[in-house]
């Protein structure tokens, strides 16, 4: 899912660190070698800008795929995945192009240096390897206390997002019944919760990233006081000292960076441990609807629970019942789209977890409550009757699932829809949710959720 291509552009940087310590400590003796140092820097800085680069295009990747995998699979509350499929995704870009390039160098640089100063001064060499492990270790309890605040954070977030887009979609019958101001207040105060994991997750990074700061500083310290005693004494050369000298501060500055690249990522990576496992390829190929028998058997998901349905081949099957009880979410259990908790969507005996998607959908017609044309220049109504016809046009299709699809049609309208429509769907199975009379009476039979 994360592309991670651009990481194989790190590889040269341990060895130009390398080798511009060891040269600036030769100009710094007075050995020369000046202009090699320069090529050697500009050579670091162009890595480091390649790998920038690679690392925003590696992000742009990977935010497509995690969009394309939100969408495909869009979980439970569609205000999540919006949450989701937008900041969220975004968020992914730190820890893609900074996080990760941080941790791969804070592994391959703090090993060279050790290794090259074993064989310069191995008292600073030893030193270097025991301070180093502070780092992490105090890198890591920081880090997981960051962790559980930032989990805190994005989930307060989802939350927010998730019951604005509802009440952003229930307005009209929150007014008519005078409970908008109310969602008004629920709103405010999942923002305030919201802004307040925030400033107690930026606390934390701030904290810690004192701590990072301090623990690198007095690493470095260590290393550095016995080298200049022992440089004043006569123990080590100029040139070892100043090669010690540069770099100490070599080995620490990648972890360094990585701990506060982890704070940057950390909202990101708290997105990534979200998303949802992808569909099998391939699967069992779906029945014949034209004389299969649908089955929900013990379905529970969301506002459901324990619920049972048989609708047989060819019958025309309408659901009705109160705002939120589930009609819906029956729809998308039998579009794939949502996964019961527990039970099974049983096509023809066979489980429709274990069909193959992408031959289910061509099987299926669809009609969502709110349909969406690219351009979209039509009213509601219109928009609707173009998106029925769409649906009824699917000749190859077993199985119609329509959500209120004339809840924006006038009367008049409504009924001459209706006389066109019952013999696209004479002999195939449908499932209806319906809220107006007049679809009652194009159906066989009525289930109240």
């Amino acid at each position: 899912m994360v592309d991670r291509r651009h990481l194989a552009a790190l590889i040269p940087v341990p060895f130009l660190v390398l080798a511009q310590a060891d040269l600036l400590a030769r100009v710094l003796s007075g050995a020369g070698g000046l202009a090699l140092l320069v090529v050697v820097v500009l050579l670091r800085v162009g890595v480091l800008w390649l790998n920038r680069f690679l690392g925003r295009r590696a992000a742009a990747t990977t935010k497509v795929r995690l969009r394309r995998r939100f969408l495909e699979a869009p979980g439970s509350r569609a205000g999540e995945v919006a949450t989701l499929a937008t900041k969220g995704v975004d968020a992914v870009e730190p820890y893609v192009a900074g996080y990760l390039p941080a941790m791969v160098l804070a592994v391959l640089v703090p090993v060279a240096v050790v290794i090259r100063l074993g064989f310069a001064d191995l008292t600073a060499a030893v030193t270097i390897a025991i301070t180093l492990p502070l780092v992490p270790v105090f890198a890591s309890l920081v880090g997981a206390h960051t962790r559980d605040r930032t989990l805190s954070q994005w989930d307060a977030l989802a939350a927010l997002g998730g019951h604005f887009l509802d009440v952003v979609k229930g307005i009209g019958t929150l007014r008519a019944f005078g409970r908008a101001e109310a969602q008004s207040v629920m709103v405010r105060q999942l923002a305030a919760q919201h802004a307040s994991a925030t400033m107690r997750t930026l606390r934390v990074a701030f904290l810690s990233a004192f701590v990072l700061e301090l623990v690198a500083t007095l690493s470095v310290a260590l290393v550095a006081v016995p080298v200049g005693l022992r440089l004043l004494d006569g123990g080590v050369s100029l040139y070892t000292a100043l090669l010690v000298l540069l770099l100490a501060p070599e080995a620490y500055l990648p972890l360094r960076t990585a701990g506060s690249q982890f704070h940057a990522a950390a909202e990101g990576k708290a997105v990534l441990d979200q998303v949802p496992a992808p569909r099998p390829s391939g699967g069992v190929t779906p029945p014949d609807l034209f004389v299969s028998e649908i089955v929900l058997e013990n379905v529970t998901v969301r506002s459901l629970r324990d619920f049972n349905l048989t609708i047989a081949p060819g019958e025309r099957v309408a659901l009705v019942g109160p705002s939120g009880a589930g009609k819906s979410t029956i729809l998308g259990l039998l579009l794939g789209f949502v996964r019961p908790d527990s039970g099974r969507v049983l096509v023809g005996g066979v489980d429709l977890a274990s069909v193959d998607q992408r031959e289910w959908l061509r099987r299926v017609a669809w009609m969502p409550q709110r349909p969406t044309l690219v351009p979209s220049d039509l009213s509601s109504g219109e928009r609707q009757q173009v998106a029925l016809n769409r649906a009824l046009a699917r000749e190859d299709a077993g199985l119609f699932l329509l959500d209120e699809p004339t809840a924006r049609l006038d009367p008049g309208t409504e009924a001459q829809v209706l006389r066109g429509s019952r013999e696209f769907i004479r002999g195939r199975t449908a499932v209806l949710v319906a809220h107006r009379p007049a679809l009652l009476d194009e159906v066989d039979r009525v289930v109240r959720v």
